[in-house]
């Protein structure tokens, strides 16, 4: 029998494809350095020799431009696991905190998504299960594009937000979590054995603020892995059946992950030490008042900009991020501050 062509498996072809762009895009982007390079030397050698200083502004916005290519290059560098370049799916979970975490919640829901917006990526909620009072309780988001992973698994773990509520009448300074896991999409068929007595199979209707997540039919799907403790929902897709299907994908993928993470002695597994969503455990504080400050305990990152960082702007912590791993995780267990 005559083996099959290239183009006779699509999910290979497509898969295929999409490497060779990738890799020649990366190419063009040292090529464009390059050039950029040599530009700045000419501009600067005409400066010079004009003795012209109109034209250090410009040359200042060259090399600035310059430097954040090169930054971007470098750190795409630093993407050298197995799933970096994969798209990622994302949960949000409320913990302590009632309301006030459910509000928090919603806020970073909003951050990732206005994060994927300026990276050009597309994203997609996959299950959405609203707060009793205000806010989400907990969202299941897939962002999809180049390296979603790779940059969003420094967001993995709790996440501490200190301010004054809206939601307490005394006006007091309040302190809300959220966990945050966050998993590579693996479209291939994983060698993952699923005994069917181990999972539980629970259908619901789908919730949330409207549009989308409306389904008056019991769709939406729940898949609990009883050995693990694993829990995946979906109900994003139009029909039970592909939701079981999306839910069922999810499960064997995290399977997956915590196996690799076992054979790597359980030390910096591809998800993570899971952590109790309350306090000490948190990786990353946003404080709103008495002071304004977002700081990473694990790299020691941190800004005043708490307005731009909810805004999206968490690419100074995912480098800091994947510097620190580049170095071995010094100073990992470092206790986290106020």
């Amino acid at each position: 029998m005559e083996e099959p062509g290239f183009w006779d498996d699509p999910e290979k072809s497509t898969r295929l494809v999409r490497e060779a762009k990738q890799l020649k895009d990366e190419v063009d982007t040292f090529k464009s350095l390059e050039q950029a390079y040599e530009d700045i030397q000419v501009m600067i050698q005409m400066g010079n020799e004009e003795n012209d200083p109109s034209l250090v502004p410009e040359v200042q916005e060259m090399m600035e431009e310059f430097a954040k290519t090169l930054e971007n290059m470098r750190l795409k560098l630093l993407l050298s696991g197995e799933y970096d370049h994969n798209n990622a799916i994302l949960r949000l979970n409320a913990g302590a905190g009632g309301t006030e975490s459910c509000d928090w919640c919603s806020m970073l829901y909003r951050m990732y998504c206005r994060w994927a917006d300026q990276k050009g990526y597309q994203y997609e909620v996959l299950d959405y299960l609203d707060g009793e009072e205000a806010g989400i309780k907990s969202v299941t988001i897939q962002i999809n594009g180049e390296n979603a992973y790779g940059y969003l698994r420094s967001e993995h773990g709790v996440h501490r937000l200190v301010r004054i509520s809206p939601f307490n009448a005394a006006g007091k300074r309040q302190t809300s979590f959220v966990s945050c896991d966050v998993m590579p999409e693996i479209e291939e068929d994983l060698d993952v054995e699923i005994n069917p007595d181990d999972i539980r199979v629970d259908t619901y209707r789908s919730s949330g603020a409207g549009g989308q997540h409306i389904n008056k039919t019991s769709s939406a799907i729940r898949i609990t892995h009883f050995p693990t403790g694993i829990v995946v929902t979906c109900q994003n897709e139009r029909s039970q059946f592909q939701n079981k299907d999306k839910a069922m994908q999810m499960l064997k993928a995290k399977l997956y992950m915590l196996k690799q993470q076992e054979q790597a002695a359980k030390a910096a597994g591809i998800r993570g030490d899971i952590k109790e969503i309350g306090w000490g455990s948190q990786i990353r504080s946003y404080v709103l008042q008495p002071y304004t400050m977002v700081k990473d305990h694990r790299t020691g990152e941190e800004t005043g900009n708490v307005d731009a960082v909810l805004d999206g702007g968490i690419d100074p912590f995912i480098s800091a991020y994947l510097k620190w791993m580049s170095l071995g995780c010094p100073d990992k267990n470092a206790a986290a501050d106020e």
